[in-house]
């Protein structure tokens, strides 16, 4: 659907070049929701406006749905524009129009007949659940309510692909949540393509199913959000993982450091489970069989967008063989396994 090929960005500051992004090479697949995480200042936002041209390249190819948009007129970019919606941080409504006329003015522009307009309107304001809010004016309405005028407004003219530019940085927790399942709804429903620019980790993890970490420019890591989150490459994407894992703290493996009071051999084991994996038997399955006991000492389950993970830290005990042999019993049931003491 989206391709991005050598895509390099360069913008002239007191008369010095300053690359924003450099070598971007990019894929994403028609109905994927694809997130972009960086700090401010990585490149994020340059990136997301080369998609749909409201920053032109310096090089590279900018490909949506077959079509490189560098190569067309500005009558033919006004054209393949419709069918790439946007939403951004500070919802850009017209302060003057009511929610109706917001959302109806995309339309208008397309010069759709009045009808056809009406229609329109009343089916996304439904959609995004705004229906009996049509004739209040954005000053009246909450930061989310603000964002679904703006959603709705971006879906108008039926587009393909859906641009998010911090579409949640500005909004609360609870409503932060409202927005991304309402996204997640929509891609669903519509088979819309979501990019989703973002410097919040939870985001990501909540309804993404690939993400990019950009860092300098630069794409440093790239994947399906399960490898990436669980299997961090980079320190940059350590940092934003840490953001909502909870780790076992550190400064209690000194507690189970060496053997047990009675000289016996000991483990901190931490095991990762995804998938269907995650709500099985396993440990009770391995353990009963070995001569080693085991004492759960931290432990979350959450959710990558559908797919459930969980991350169990536990102190084994047994002898030497006994524990080696468990860790090796784990790894072959296909389980992610890290001796943290």
């Amino acid at each position: 659907m989206i391709h991005l090929q050598n895509l390099r960005k360069d913008y002239t500051v007191h008369r010095t070049t300053v690359t924003a992004l450099k070598r971007i090479d990019l894929t994403i697949a028609k109905g994927e929701i694809f997130g972009v995480i960086g700090h401010s200042g990585a490149g994020k936002s340059t990136l997301i406006r080369c998609i749909n041209l409201l920053e032109r390249p310096t090089a590279g190819q900018v490909i949506v749905d077959g079509v490189d948009l560098t190569t067309l007129s500005p009558k033919g970019l006004q054209e393949a524009r419709r069918h790439i919606g946007m939403i951004f941080q500070h919802f850009n409504l017209l302060s003057s129009q009511t929610v109706y006329e917001n959302v109806a003015f995309p339309l208008r522009l397309a010069q759709q007949p009045q009808a056809a307009v009406d229609r329109k309107v009343r089916e996304l304001l439904a959609l995004v659940g705004l229906a009996d809010q049509a004739d209040k004016y954005p000053s009246q309405l909450s930061g989310g309510q603000k964002q679904r005028v703006g959603i709705a407004r971006a879906l108008a003219n039926d587009p393909k692909v859906l641009l998010c530019d911090e579409a949640t940085s500005a909004l609360d927790p609870m409503t932060t949540q409202s927005i991304l399942k309402l996204l997640a709804d929509i891609n669903k429903q519509l088979g819309l393509t979501i990019v989703l620019i973002t410097h919040e980790m939870h985001v990501i993890r909540e309804i993404c199913d690939k993400v990019a970490v950009i860092d300098g420019g630069e794409i440093v890591e790239l994947g399906p959000v399960a490898d990436v989150f669980l299997k961090p490459q980079q320190y940059i994407t350590r940092e934003f993982v840490e953001q909502v894992r909870e780790e076992f703290p550190a400064s209690l493996l000194q507690e189970y450091a060496g053997p047990t009071a009675d000289g016996s051999p000991r483990q901190v084991v931490q095991v990762t489970f995804v998938g269907d994996r995650t709500f099985q038997p396993v440990l009770f399955q391995v353990f009963e069989q070995l001569a080693v006991t085991f004492n759960i000492l931290h432990g979350t389950i959450a959710h990558l967008k559908d797919v459930p993970y969980g991350r169990l830290v536990f102190e084994l005990t047994g002898d030497a063989q006994a524990l080696a042999q468990s860790l090796h019993v784990l790894r072959d049931k296909g389980l992610e396994v890290e001796v943290l003491a």
